[in-house]
């Protein structure tokens, strides 16, 4: 039986790509196509970071898990936490190869962090591994803990780049060092999975979409894609491998930054109040200039270590109030709705949900700009999820069209502006290759759901397949596996609280601004 090596390319999409493949650029991942099966994959709503890899890994939507977004919204309690992998309850496909007697190795994968003990090992990374505001994790990101130093004494590796990426025009040290820990990734990745002879093997490059966001396909993108595709071509000579390439959602120009927050207070659905972090917008305090002097001055680490967490949290983002900060700005008793980024809406609980809900619908759907309408569609949560935590979903969940950014900030005044900090944003498509002496050279096939590569992974190595997987075994194999169904895992261990540092992490990458 064939080893598995996943390569997953976070905000990975073929309108990005193909452009490049038809040039030559990228002569591996063409290569990959010709040689076996390859589709778009469609991501769960909303198609971000978090839930999406967890999405993949669980091989079911954030219903069956509990995490919608990197925020968790709590109306009832007036609350909005960040939340780290020990917030998703679900077992994943490392999980089940382990069950059934097979190593894993696990590099990078957001959602993962505080690591967990598997049979091969764990390292966690993506915005979910960090250390305070701009600085990387030197221990704690790896289970078994030893292997960390490993890692850096073999392979300078790190969790984070630094300079960390966190303007349009850092196109010099900060892109460089983006391709440094590329580098570090894939030989650590390689060489792992070689020496300790494993079973399957899932690599994540994170930082990828983080050059698709400022970038979208300069130059500086490109020369990560063609970095990576030269690896691509070493994994897939590989021997008795079988490699599979997909993203967790894809990528797109951004059109139109629409403030949703501001949209609803504009529409009745929100009410306001001043707070700390509206002074500060009005003076023009903001955390991106405070950064761009911080960088300037060189002193970026020391700013992080002597600033109490509390006062950084107090200055606001150029694109608004975020996270807790916006439920200091609104009067929450005459507030119905209040919005996260990229498509989760919730509804106040000490109004008639339904009613809100069926109104904020019908409105929502009609938003327009000059490019027509906002929204590819707008959903009651219940509707699209399914799964233990349905009752914890968002009320409703917009897919905003692609080249929309749904921006969450509040206070700036204006709902629709031009692109600001990103010039890409998140698609719900991405791609999916599966090349190797399993998989048949099939060419292009229909679009694929993300769910569906857990339970296609899981059957290409023998396993059952839990039955509270959402995902279908993919028809893509050479010889047709036997199926078999299973009862679920129950047992899962949990990390440590990590969500403040998570949240710096986010909001210097923009996710949360």
């Amino acid at each position: 039986m064939s080893r598995t090596f996943v390569l997953g390319l976070d905000g990975a999409s073929w309108r990005l790509l193909e452009p490049w493949i038809e040039a030559g650029e990228l002569p591996n991942l063409e290569a990959l196509r010709e040689s076996g099966t390859w589709a778009e994959s469609r991501s769960c709503l909303p198609p971000v970071t978090f839930p999406n890899w967890k999405c993949y890994a669980s091989g079911k939507n954030p219903g069956g898990f509990g995490v919608f977004w990197f925020e968790n919204v709590d109306l009832e309690t007036g609350e909005i936490t960040v939340c780290n992998g020990s917030d998703f309850d679900t077992p994943e496909l490392w999980d089940y190869l382990n069950d059934e007697g097979q190593s894993a190795g696990v590099m990078n994968m957001p959602s993962t962090y505080p690591p967990r003990e598997l049979d091969g090992f764990m390292i966690s990374g993506g915005p979910d591994a960090a250390e305070g505001e701009y600085r990387s994790l030197e221990e704690g990101y790896t289970s078994p803990p030893e292997l960390a130093t490993e890692l850096e004494d073999r392979f300078g590796y790190r969790v984070h780049p630094e300079p960390l990426l966190s303007s349009n025009d850092e196109t010099g040290a900060e892109v460089d060092a983006i391709l440094e820990l590329f580098e570090a990734r894939f030989e650590a990745a390689l060489t792992l999975f070689e020496e300790r002879e494993l079973e399957f093997m899932h690599l994540t490059l994170f930082y990828l979409n983080v050059l698709h966001h400022f970038f979208w396909d300069a130059e500086s993108t490109k020369r990560g894609w063609k970095l990576v595709d030269e690896w691509i071509g070493r994994i897939d000579d590989l021997e008795d491998t079988d490699l599979i390439v997909m993203s967790d959602h894809g990528s797109g120009p951004t059109q139109t930054e629409f403030y949703v927050n501001e949209w609803l207070a504009e529409n009745g659905y929100q009410a306001r109040t001043r707070s700390i972090g509206n002074v500060f917008q009005q003076v023009g305090i903001t955390r991106e200039n405070a950064l761009a002097i911080a960088k300037r001055l060189g002193i970026v680490g020391l700013l992080s270590r002597v600033v109490p967490e509390r006062v950084q949290q107090l200055v606001p983002q150029e694109a608004g109030l975020k996270r807790g900060q916006k439920l200091d700005a609104i009067d929450l008793p005459n507030t119905r709705a209040v919005a996260s980024s990229q498509g989760p809406i919730y509804i106040n609980p000490a109004y008639d949900v339904d009613s809100v809900a069926e109104s904020l619908i019908e409105d929502l759907r009609t938003v327009e700009d000059e490019h027509g309408r906002i929204f590819t569609n707008v959903y009651r949560g219940e509707d699209i999820y399914d799964g233990p935590y349905v009752d914890d979903a968002p009320e409703v969940v917009v897919e905003q069209r692609p080249g929309v950014h749904v921006n969450d900030g509040m206070g700036g005044g204006e709902i629709m502006t031009e692109p600001a900090r990103w010039a890409a944003e998140n698609t719900n498509t991405g791609i999916f290759v599966a090349s190797g002496p399993s998989f048949r050279s099939d060419g292009e096939r229909e679009q694929i759901s993300i769910t569906d590569i857990a339970p296609t992974v899981l059957a290409n190595a023998g396993c059952a397949i839990p039955t509270d997987m959402r995902g279908e075994v993919l028809d893509i194999f050479v010889d047709e596996p036997d199926i078999e169904n299973r009862d679920p895992l129950t047992d899962a261990d949990r990390g440590a609280d990590a969500g403040e540092a998570v949240s710096e992490r986010l909001k210097q990458l923009g996710y949360m601004e």
